[in-house]
């Protein structure tokens, strides 16, 4: 069925990515840029995601980041798309978030994930223990600490409880999307990199899912590649340098955002690139109609109830202009009820 009719919401996924030839300063000011301008080209939320050691990736330190990004816009959300968990403590988690939450009440966001966010030499580098699987319980724990407020607790996140902050399980795989169900929370998808289980996982959501104190139905979110440009061949050069990022970082090569390059196969080769291609299959390259279409392709397809943008290109100008054109042609969506 059809059903809804209303505009679907367009969100932005940053990286704040360090170009090669420039400096992390320069990619936190590019962040903060893009995330002022992204409030004016109506997009919903800005989300920014944990990473570490990576030479390329300037958003390691996610909630101080949040909070810069937040001090230099009004209206839009942000949060963290996401925190990875069995890096920290619930307890430090809900009192920096819940910090957050009540210097810019009903803007922040909380998305959580499972994956380390670097290494092994970073897990040991954190103080985490690598054998230790406690996601479903620390998210459990993290939502006492910012639920309603509990005088009597031996434990309380302060700042943090009674903030009711916004919670998101983020995943790519079955394991997430069985854990958000199971909760009631909101769901976002990792598609723009790893897609293979996407249409598994927010079927399972759907079916499973279980009405809450924070949600009375699903809500989930597909997460999309786009490199638009007023010219689509340009649109289609810009796309090498992620193609060229991914690569690099499935070799062990991880460094700063390559240059695109005119000719991506002479670079890493026609099978890698095959296979780089099929991560990163869910994306909308090409002008803004063109975009407005591979978008409104997926949506039809997938159902989802908010799309979150995300695109890596050298070129902070040209990333701008990109995402400028792709808010044009997400603003023209419309919501499908998920059948």
């Amino acid at each position: 069925m059809l059903g809804m009719t209303q505009h679907l919401p367009y969100s932005l996924l940053d990286l704040s990515p360090v170009p090669e030839g420039s400096t992390a300063q320069d990619a936190i000011r590019n962040t903060i840029d893009l995330a002022q301008r992204a409030e004016g080209w109506g997009y919903h939320r800005f989300w920014l995601a944990e990473h570490h050691n990576m030479p390329g990736i300037a958003s390691a330190a996610t909630a101080v980041l949040i909070g810069l990004v937040a001090q230099a816009t009004r209206t839009i959300r942000v949060g963290a798309g996401g925190i990875m968990l069995p890096n920290h403590a619930p307890l430090t988690v809900a009192e920096a978030f819940g910090t957050l939450a009540t210097v810019f009440p009903d803007r922040i966001d909380l998305g959580l994930g499972r994956a380390p966010g670097g290494d092994g030499a970073v897990v040991r580098a954190l103080r985490r223990d690598p054998m230790a699987d406690r996601f479903p319980q620390d998210v459990v724990e993290l939502l006492d600490y910012l639920g309603p407020e509990r005088p009597g607790a031996a434990v309380r996140a302060l700042p943090g409880e009674g903030t009711n902050l916004p919670v998101w399980i983020l995943g790519s795989s079955l394991f997430g999307a069985q854990l958000a169900a199971h909760l009631g929370l909101p769901y976002a998808f990792a598609s723009h990199f790893a897609p293979d289980d996407l249409e598994r996982a927010l079927t399972l959501y759907r079916e499973r899912f279980r009405p809450s104190r924070w949600n009375s139905k699903p809500y989930a979110i597909l997460a999309a590649n786009v490199f638009a440009a007023d010219d689509p061949g340009e649109a289609a050069y810009l796309r090498t340098t992620m193609q060229l990022a991914f690569a690099r970082l499935r070799t062990g090569q991880p460094g700063k955002l390559p240059r695109p390059v005119r000719d991506i196969d002479a670079e890493i080769g026609a099978g890698m690139r095959q296979a780089v291609d099929h991560s990163l299959r869910i994306s909308a390259v090409g002008g803004r109609d063109q975009v407005a279409d591979q978008l409104g392709a997926l949506v039809d397809r997938y159902r989802p109830d908010e799309l979150i943008l995300t695109g890596q290109i050298h070129d902070h100008t040209a990333r701008l202009r990109s995402f400028e054109l792709a808010a044009e042609a997400a603003s023209g969506l419309v919501q499908r009820a998920a059948a």
